[in-house]
């Protein structure tokens, strides 16, 4: 039986559809509606681990937050994580599919249709209304042929369509008039309504531009949605949004230099950092130094250890590094940031590329080989440093061990250990993401380092999702959304 669904599509990449999805999704979930969020194709490094350990993209994750309902893989069965400049490792329905390059993936997208719609199907199954997010923009048309993220999907399940345009970054009327310009028939037909995002100011200002654009295209204005600052709460997921979104504490306590590697992972492991008022939070980029007056630098995670570990040398950060720790600051890697931290990095399969082995950094006495079998879990477990639980999870390819495993991390659930310690104390490594969404972990650390923690981390983002859904509800007509949604 066919539920009501809406497709959600932007102009361009970045123009707010992941937000816009979790706020609908949460306005709909007060109505009463179990909502289910679905993304066909996402591509990103910031990646979530479901019930049943399997990845998919951080958005869809929110998303289902927002909807109140437990993350599936099939919420994103295609998730392609970036490990080059032209190539990908590809999630299909939460596992390792492979790794291919841009070109070979264009001509074998369209195989993994079925797969796709299998996994719409189990969504649909269980919803009153289903939530799909594009990617990117369906005015690609270069990308048509085989498309699964965009119109390729949306005439394959028959779903009407919401295009959102951001006005932020000008030339909202062109995007908008343009992508019904360069559109099918069929496939402009199937737009049933527009919304203009990230309006500053009066939004009655841009009247006469809704009508140019009515006029022109012949869908109906959904609203115009002024500027959410509280969107800065939420995990973030694009790379872009290390630039755009993260800034500096006020009246800091402690220092946190985190260097922004070429292929960096689950940098959402910063979110609640960033948020902390006594913290300064500082994104090196390329070209840059790691601040000297550091009290942390923090090596994040990577989806290619080995080529960011050349990346991080080339920049002079190995030395940055060197003299921090000999100054006596402190150093924590997380998941790849852990491996690079260690004496050397075996990859006896190639799996990042050429078979071989590298130096690490050589911070701690460990050593880490690559092999094809990825760990994707949950975990529980308590700080071995001080009196904390602590939750978190694991996304990655190999296995580390050492003399400095000896001073693990974390002892988990299960009596596993996790990570590892130098012997003074300085440098340390984990494979476990998001433990600073922890509450009780992050004072612990930060208490260590001679700062305190203040946020708690879960109620702010809650706190961000209610505002987000009372804003929609405001600036946009959901009941002309329901009625296009429900008339599939």
């Amino acid at each position: 039986m066919r539920k009501p669904a809406l497709m959600v599509m932007g102009t361009g990449s970045n123009v707010g559809k992941s937000v816009l999805v979790a706020g609908l999704a949460r306005a709909f979930t007060r109505r009463g509606l179990k909502v289910m969020p679905f993304k066909p194709q996402n591509m990103s490094n910031n990646a979530a681990v479901t019930e049943d350990g399997g990845e998919i993209g951080r958005a869809q994750a929110v998303q289902a937050l927002a909807a109140k309902v437990a993350p599936s893989v099939h919420m994103n069965p295609v998730l392609l994580k970036p490990e080059t400049d032209v190539g990908a490792q590809i999630i299909v329905q939460g596992k390792r599919f492979g790794t291919m390059k841009a070109h070979d993936y264009g001509k074998k997208k369209s195989q993994l249709l079925p797969r796709v719609i299998e996994s719409f199907l189990e969504i649909e199954s269980r919803a009153d209304l289903v939530l799909v997010e594009g990617a990117g923009s369906p005015a690609e048309i270069n990308l048509r042929s085989g498309d699964i993220a965009n119109m390729g999907f949306a005439e394959a399940a028959d779903l009407p369509v919401l295009l959102v345009g951001d006005i932020d970054r000008g030339g909202v009327i062109a995007s908008l008039v343009g992508t019904h310009g360069v559109l099918e028939g069929d496939e402009s037909k199937r737009i049933k309504s527009f919304a203009i995002n990230r309006f500053r100011g009066d939004t009655s200002l841009f009247d006469s531009g809704v009508l140019q654009i009515e006029s022109r295209t012949g869908w109906l204005c959904a609203g115009v949605v002024p500027w959410f600052s509280q969107a800065a709460d939420l995990p973030a997921e694009d790379a872009l949004d290390l630039t755009s979104e993260f800034s500096s504490g006020d009246g800091r306590l402690i220092k946190i230099a985190v260097p922004v590697i070429s292929r960096i992972a689950n940098f959402d492991d910063l979110d609640p950092l960033r948020l902390e008022p006594g913290i300064e939070l500082v994104l090196v980029n390329a070209g840059e130094v790691l601040p000297a007056d550091s009290d942390l630098v923090l090596l994040p995670g990577s989806k290619s250890t080995i080529g960011d570990l050349a990346y991080f040398r080339a920049q002079g950060w190995d030395i940055d590094l060197a003299a921090h720790v000999r100054r006596g600051g402190k150093v924590l890697g997380i998941c790849g940031g852990y491996q690079m931290l260690g004496k050397r990095i075996h990859d006896p399969l190639g799996i990042e590329g050429e078979a071989g082995s590298v130096d690490g950094l050589g911070h701690l006495d460990v050593e880490t080989v690559l092999s094809a079998d990825k760990t994707v879990v949950n975990r529980r477990g308590a700080a071995c440093a001080f009196r904390a639980d602590v939750t978190g999870y694991e996304i990655h390819l190999g296995l580390s061990e050492g003399a400095d495993c000896q001073r693990p991390m974390f002892v988990l659930d299960g009596g596993q250990d996790d990570g590892a310690i130098c012997p003074q104390g300085r440098v340390m490594g984990t494979y476990l993401h998001g433990l600073f969404q922890d509450d009780g972990f992050r004072a612990g650390f930060l208490s260590a380092l001679g700062g305190r923690g203040e946020v708690a981390y879960a109620a702010r983002v809650e706190a961000a999702l209610e505002a987000l859904a009372t804003h929609l509800e405001t600036y946009l007509d959901l009941d002309l959304l329901l009625e296009i949604a429900r008339g599939r």
